[in-house]
């Protein structure tokens, strides 16, 4: 199903459809600040499975992300973080950053591998900011890429929907999307390490 729903000002009827469709168990196509990404709830391990067989991955292989709500929700999966990494993260987020960084015990039950660490993720997008909120807990993250191979990414639910709607049981139409993904920064070893320049710009976060 293609579901419009406004970017700024979400209609909350659209967003409890899409939060029951993640508390029964469903994956959509969801946009961020960055890039259309797949996801469901981390808290039902059947859907992060069939997520990962989406991408072809078996789920101990896969490097999904983790979507949240806010800086607050983050203790629930990842190691604390010292006062220097977490005035960058309070910088950066929401905004269009993956930040990598030491993952709790949690993180290998839901993944079914022996994860040290995890890509977290908070969008500057109220639509997810809204399904978060509402779901009560993250979402899992993986950017849809281009099925031609052409662009990196497929900025156009509609072609989207044409590709993968058939997989999914969601793909939610906030318009055109960014075809640049995150910037993802290392800071599971302490230190900070550029791993991809991507949306978000790298000037004045740290």
């Amino acid at each position: 199903m293609l579901l419009p729903i406004h970017p700024d000002n979400p209609e909350p009827r659209k967003i409890a459809e899409v939060v029951k469709c993640l508390k029964n168990g469903g994956v959509i196509i969801y946009p961020t600040d960055a890039v259309y990404s797949i996801g469901c709830s981390l808290e039902n391990k059947r859907a992060i499975e069939k997520v990962a067989q989406l991408k072809g991955l078996k789920l101990k292989k896969a490097n999904f992300s983790i979507l949240f709500h806010d800086l607050s929700s983050l203790s629930g999966y990842t190691k604390q973080v010292d006062r220097s990494i977490y005035k960058i993260l309070n910088r950066a987020l929401p905004g269009p950053y993956t930040f990598i960084l030491e993952a709790n015990s949690n993180i290998p039950k839901l993944f079914d591998s022996n994860k040290k660490t995890i890509g977290i993720r908070i969008p500057d997008h109220q639509v997810t900011h809204e399904i978060v909120k509402a779901l009560g807990c993250p979402l899992v993250a993986t950017s849809v890429h281009d099925e031609d191979g052409i662009v990196a990414y497929t900025t156009d639910p509609e072609v989207i929907h044409k590709n993968l709607g058939n997989q999914v049981d969601i793909v939610i139409d906030s318009g055109f999307s960014s075809n640049v993904a995150s910037t993802v920064i290392d800071c599971s070893r302490g230190e900070v390490e550029i791993i991809r320049e991507g949306a978000g710009p790298i000037e004045g976060l740290f």
